[in-house]
């Protein structure tokens, strides 16, 4: 008859099955041995079998499906060839079926006898568990790899070379620097000084590409290369294994392997940190894409009373800064007559509002003591919740004392009441993971000193006028939410939890009004609280 032959090796370095050429060997002498024409190949190399989602199998099931399929049966040197995955096999091997077309094992024969059936089942079911427990002995072994600081993988950072290293009878790997004077290393060591510098990811890649350097797979440099770089741990002499989203451990809720110190660093871990500090800042959830690289401190944050940004503009060959109406700039001073304001006075308005009227030193400690209360809030309420819970416990187990001795004595029978006790010993295990949870929730943070707080904020009020600072900005957008401009009224919306009422709203004076590009004088704005509402 006609037939398709299909081989695959797997993914996985410890799946020592024969190689593709060696099936394929094994399977025509079998097909010529049993007068089978071979009418399709199908091969998938590096592909592992506890998925369908392979090239050449999702070709060979398509091809299966026509009306005229091209084969009447599916030769694999083993069944575990065709799938690791029990439900895969079954699902594909009926669907197949269905077709009239067999999957033939050329090592494994079976019939279609129920004895038969049921000795491809037991095959399929350990096939799977094979597979499923050699992936636990891959990831013990890798993980007891990383553990004692060897590098698993099979490409090396840009910037780093494997270097073999001789473990008893077997050869692991550590990771060192290019030598030094290596382009990688000067440009890794680069992209973190601009990093450093407030350069985004977006204009260090750029201006790599200008220069011409490549990564190490030759391609031009992006976005996400160029952030894999900054974020990668091991620039600072840590290795990581497990901690990135989508990791088999990290799915497994198993904690990261970390290794400080496993191989020499290419950039100071100061550094590092301090450029992940400032990548941090550039996320999308807390700034806007279009807000982040701006030398505007109130980019994103400032409105026109017609509900646009005030966005920011330059006249005079970029001698002059200002804010004006985005809607005004697109549509004309008919849409919207508001004027322009000059970027300085009103950048230091909002921070001496900010200064004045938020960061005192009697707000703060009233903050301090509002977040204390906060936390010793959450600390009764975990008590009261823990107490609840061993409570129902205690209950819960008194009323499997009393259904274990009715056992005992004879007086119910098991079947009466296994149902009761299975129901019983379910809300136990329910209780345990509660009072788990109960008690890992909230940790107690330590009493917050006053004094350190005011000299952070009185820190970072003096960089807050350095509009292109991503530090300044960020710190400003904690405190201010919005800032709303209705002529010569600006209305400052805190996030800061203030007590007693929560939030609070400033509105103050901007007398300052310019017209955009023009050069009339302007008044120094009153600082004066104008209006406040609590």
């Amino acid at each position: 008859m006609d037939v398709a032959i299909y081989a695959r090796v797997s993914s996985d370095k410890q799946d020592v099955e024969l190689s593709l050429s060696a099936q394929l060997k094994a399977i025509k002498e079998y097909a010529a041995k049993n007068g089978h024409r071979v009418k399709r190949t199908f091969l998938d190399e590096a592909e592992s079998g506890r998925t369908a989602n392979r090239p050449a199998f999702k070709e060979m099931v398509a091809l299966a499906r026509l009306k005229n399929p091209p084969f009447e049966a599916i030769l694999v040197w083993k069944f575990n060839r065709f799938s690791r995955n029990r439900a895969d096999s079954v699902t594909y091997k009926t669907l197949l079926r269905s077709r009239g077309i067999d999957v033939i094992s050329i090592n494994e024969p079976v019939d279609e006898s129920p004895a038969g059936q049921l000795l491809e089942g037991m095959i399929e079911s350990i096939d799977e568990f094979y597979s499923a427990n050699m992936g636990q002995d891959i990831k013990r072994g890798m993980r007891e790899n990383a553990s004692r600081g060897f590098f698993n993988g099979s490409r090396p950072p840009y910037g780093f070379e494997r270097v073999p290293v001789r473990d008893g009878s077997k050869v692991r790997h550590h990771l060192t620097p290019e030598p030094e004077g290596s382009t990688a290393v000067h440009v890794v060591r680069r992209m973190f000084e601009l990093a450093s510098g407030d350069h985004g990811c977006k204009e260090i890649a750029k201006l790599l590409n200008v220069e011409g350097i490549r990564t190490s797979t030759g391609r031009r440099w992006g976005c996400v290369t160029v952030h894999k770089v900054l974020t990668n741990e091991a620039y600072k002499g840590t290795l990581v294994w497990g901690g990135r989203a989508g990791h088999p451990a990290a799915k497994s809720g198993e904690p990261p392997v970390r290794v400080e110190g496993a191989w020499p660093a290419i950039v100071e871990e100061a550094t590092f940190d301090l450029v992940r500090k400032k990548l941090n800042t550039r996320r999308p959830s807390i700034a806007h894409p279009r807000t982040v690289g701006s030398r505007y401190l109130l980019s994103g944050m400032i409105f026109c009373r017609c509900g646009r940004a005030l966005t920011g503009r330059s006249a005079k060959s970029g001698r002059h800064f200002y804010y004006s109406c985005s809607r005004a700039a697109k549509q004309g001073k008919v849409a919207c007559g508001s004027r322009a304001l000059p970027k300085e006075k009103i950048e230091r308005l909002i921070v001496d509002q900010l200064r004045r009227r938020v960061l005192t030193e009697e707000n703060l400690n009233d903050l301090i003591q509002l977040v204390e209360a906060e936390l010793k809030a959450e600390a009764k309420g975990k008590g009261e919740r823990l107490r609840r819970a061993e409570q129902e416990t205690r209950e819960v187990e008194a009323r499997l004392d009393r259904l274990y001795w009715a056992l005992e004595t004879g007086k119910l029978e098991l079947e009466d009441l296994a149902p009761r006790i299975k129901q019983l010993r379910g809300q136990l295990d329910e209780l345990d993971n509660e009072r788990v949870r109960i008690e890992t929730k909230g940790q107690m943070m330590p009493r917050i000193d006053g004094v350190l707080v005011k000299a952070y904020a009185d820190e970072v009020l003096e960089h807050l006028g350095q509009s292109e600072s991503t530090e300044a900005r960020a710190f400003l957008r904690s405190f201010v939410k919005r800032v709303d401009v209705d002529g010569d009224v600006a209305t400052i919306r805190y996030t800061l939890p203030l007590p007693p009422e929560g939030s609070r709203i400033d509105s103050v004076t901007v007398l300052p009004t310019i017209t955009l590009g023009g050069d009339r004088g302007t008044r120094t704005p009153n600082l004066g609280i104008a209006n406040a509402a609590l």
